[in-house]
């Protein structure tokens, strides 16, 4: 029999310390600069390219990593440098993912080079799926898709709110509804090449936090894709609809495939920020003197650091547990996936929170980064589905029934 350990191998120490490396000496001196310009950071992708923590090889050794850990690892790190940066970086995972997800291996081979661009030429890629009127509700979803037969093309139109990277990225994954009287059982999800027509966007979206990475709504007016577009490919369509419209259960959605995928690893994201806070707070608490003594040796700030870290080692085992029961194919039966994003997002903005207490007035202050996490922690509690759709999905998982 195995042994049981808790302890990292020596390949995903390595990884650890590498990204962690790279967070220290070129995301966190930067993350400020490009925090208030808000604007998409081109040289540190570039930078993380060079070094090989841009591309399809590294998520591949992460992703072929068998106990799930090395992806959240990586991602903790990178975002305990930065989460504007950090997304900047990682946003292009989330279509890469879709891809993966319910691409054809042709597929892979063609379009996931296209989302990472090279080295002297970084891309981004985009995956496109909420809308003005569809966030959490999927099933809500106006975008169409309809095939054209005399040209073998599939003619999308709709609109795309919120999309990472949407408007800049070469590569964008698109979700829309093909049979719209089956709900979210009728969507299919489509690559959008580089350059196709019709597919425009807004302004770059002015937000809370993640400055530093770039959001926008996404217009789809006729834009006209090849059938080669289709993820998955024509024959897999037709027959999960046809299973749909018997009543079947189908096998999952083109969107909440791909948030199944990810959970975890925005977890992961989330601990990074929280992380970041409590190891600041933690600092300044121990140098801070007040009536002659470090503030920390007052039992009130001792105890809130306490729970902060106690906090952040718990979200990080629900994090790793989900990452190694979907690397090794085992059901979120309990909503295990859902578990380790609700905790760790909510542990986020709970740390940053009592971080900025902690500070005091110089917490308010951007002169310490805490205020910036402060900002970028609340994201982790509303995309990839909100704390309270979380709380849904592990619901129904527990009870067999169809909570609403």
């Amino acid at each position: 029999m195995a042994e049981f350990s808790l302890d990292l191998n020596e390949e995903q120490r390595d990884l650890r310390d590498w990204v962690h490396g790279f967070a220290a000496e070129v995301v966190r001196p930067a993350a400020a600069e490009w925090d208030a310009r808000e604007e998409t950071p081109w040289p540190i992708i570039q930078e993380a390219a060079k070094v090989g923590l841009y591309g399809f090889e590294f998520l591949a050794t992460c992703w072929a990593d068998p106990t799930g850990l090395s992806l959240p690892i990586a991602s903790e790190e990178l975002f305990w440098g930065d989460a504007g940066i950090g997304l900047s970086i990682f946003g292009t995972s989330l279509a890469v993912a879709a891809i993966y997800g319910a691409g054809t291996p042709d597929q892979l081979v063609e379009w996931v080079p296209q989302c990472f661009g090279d080295v002297d030429q970084p891309a981004v890629a985009a995956f496109c799926t909420t809308e003005p009127e569809a966030g959490s509700d999927v099933g809500s979803m106006r975008t169409r898709a309809v095939y054209d037969e005399a040209t073998d093309e599939w003619v999308l139109n709709g609109q795309k709110a919120y999309a990472t990277n949407g408007g800049i990225a070469g590569v964008h994954v698109v979700t829309a509804s093909v049979e719209p009287e089956l709900g979210s059982r009728g969507q299919a999800a489509f690559v959008v090449p580089p350059g196709t027509p019709g597919l425009t966007a807004t302004r770059k979206l002015r937000k809370l936090g993640l400055r530093a990475s770039h959001t926008a709504d996404v217009f789809l007016d006729d834009v006209r894709v090849p059938g080669r577009c289709l993820l998955g490919g024509r024959e897999a369509l037709d027959e999960r609809l046809a299973r749909a419209r018997t009543g079947q259960r189908a096998s999952g959605q083109a969107a909440m495939r791909t948030f199944e995928l990810s959970r975890p690893t925005v977890g992961a994201q989330a601990l990074g920020v929280a992380r970041a806070a409590y190891e600041y707070a933690l600092d300044y608490a121990k140098e801070r003197v007040q009536f002659g003594r470090p503030i920390i040796e007052n039992q009130a700030v001792a105890f809130a650091l306490a729970d902060m870290k106690m906090e952040i080692d718990a979200a990080r085992l629900l994090v790793w547990r989900a990452s190694w029961m979907g690397r090794n194919n085992r059901p979120f039966s309990a909503g295990e996936g859902s578990m380790s994003k609700l905790k760790a997002g909510e542990v986020a903005v709970s740390v940053t929170d009592r971080a900025v207490q902690l500070l005091g007035g110089a917490g308010f202050l951007r002169d310490h980064p805490v205020e910036r996490w402060y900002r970028d922690a609340k994201i982790y509690t509303i995309f990839e589905g909100t704390s309270e759709i979380q709380r849904l999905v592990i619901s129904r998982a527990i009870s067999g029934m169809q909570i609403r």
